[in-house]
């Protein structure tokens, strides 16, 4: 799940050149006949020492691919409750401080042994203005919105600290995958399967899904 996670910012940069792309070869290098040799057009063919590569990276290409949602609820349960045993999560009512210097907030840290790193979860992304501006001096400190909330983030620093509202949305949203009884779609506009029944007897088939409330009108099959 971390690595996944870190796939959604990562992105490739290599990218080679093609034989239109390599400076020179604009002419022939030798005429087509009458000298025994091989025939070229241009010494930046991909068969010459200098010249262009086939089928080689194109960058900028990104590596994200989304995961089923059982999978990330998985991953979040899993890490709250390895942070729950360790003894690295922490509860509180607000994220208001009286002082927004940082040398308040880190003796708050080492007086609750909270350890070096510590990531804060607030239910929305409009945070207080003194922790806000304590945090902002403080790079192992962090701030994150509770619909940011991810796995590596809880990894990365030792301590995690919820508020009561955020663990409200969070409880709430581990259940509704937890006891969903819909079944999941695959991110995709269309997915390919084979109907059977009275459906359709055709092979092969795509179900497209919409946005209807309806269980009867979400499914439709077109023809392939």
């Amino acid at each position: 799940m971390a690595w996944w996670t870190c796939t959604q910012i990562y992105l490739d940069y290599a990218q080679t050149k093609t034989r239109a792309e390599v400076r020179g070869g604009g002419h022939k290098p030798w005429i087509q006949k009458g000298r025994g040799k091989a025939r070229h057009s241009s010494i930046r063919s991909p068969l010459w020492k200098g010249g262009g590569v086939i089928n080689g990276p194109r960058g900028p290409k990104s590596h994200f691919f989304m995961l089923p949602t059982e999978y990330r609820a998985m991953g979040l349960r899993v890490a709250l409750s390895v942070k729950y045993a360790q003894d690295d999560l922490h509860i509180v009512d607000s994220l208001d401080i009286p002082d927004d210097r940082p040398e308040y907030l880190q003796d708050l840290m080492d007086t609750r042994f909270w350890g070096f790193s510590c990531l804060f979860v607030d239910d929305n992304d409009i945070m207080p203005e003194n922790i806000s501006l304590a945090v902002d001096k403080t790079p192992q400190f962090n701030l994150m919105p509770v619909y940011g909330l991810n796995v590596y983030s809880m990894l990365k620093h030792e301590t995690l600290v919820l508020t009561l509202a955020a663990v409200e949305k969070i409880e709430k949203k581990l259940l509704y995958q937890m006891h969903k009884t819909a079944r999941s779609k695959k991110y995709s506009y269309a997915t390919r399967c084979t109907i059977s029944g009275s459906a359709s007897n055709k092979p092969n088939e795509y179900i497209h899904v919409s946005a209807s409330s309806n269980p009867t009108e979400q499914i439709q099959g077109v023809a392939s």
